[in-house]
């Protein structure tokens, strides 16, 4: 699973992956669910930020691909450290089809 093309939009990010899909993702949600060790406790595993204690106004406003496997964003409220593996990025869609379990996870 690749993401071959990453846009950054009003609404959120775009993401066109290597199968064809495409997949738009609210910035606030995707920033929410960054998984770094500031958003995650490393030993716990429990989430310490998630989407509602992200501003709603907070945007991607860069982002960069690292190796052939994950992204990272360069985030409105200046967070950049998460990284999003493509694996991870594809199950945090929420289009009609990847929620009804339509769309295969590569």
């Amino acid at each position: 699973m690749e993401a071959r093309e990453v846009r950054l939009e009003g609404e959120g990010v775009f993401v066109l992956w290597d199968d064809g899909h495409e997949s738009l993702y609210p910035h606030r949600y995707l920033r929410g669910e960054c998984g770094c060790a500031g958003c995650v406790d490393e030993m716990t595993g429990r989430r310490m930020v998630g989407w509602e204690d992200v501003r709603e106004d907070v945007q991607a406003r860069d982002w960069m691909r690292v190796g052939r496997y994950a992204v990272r964003f360069l985030w409105s409220d200046t967070h950049d450290f998460g990284i999003y593996p493509f694996e991870v990025l594809r199950k945090l869609c929420r289009c009609p089809r990847c929620m009804e379990g339509e769309v295969g996870e590569g």
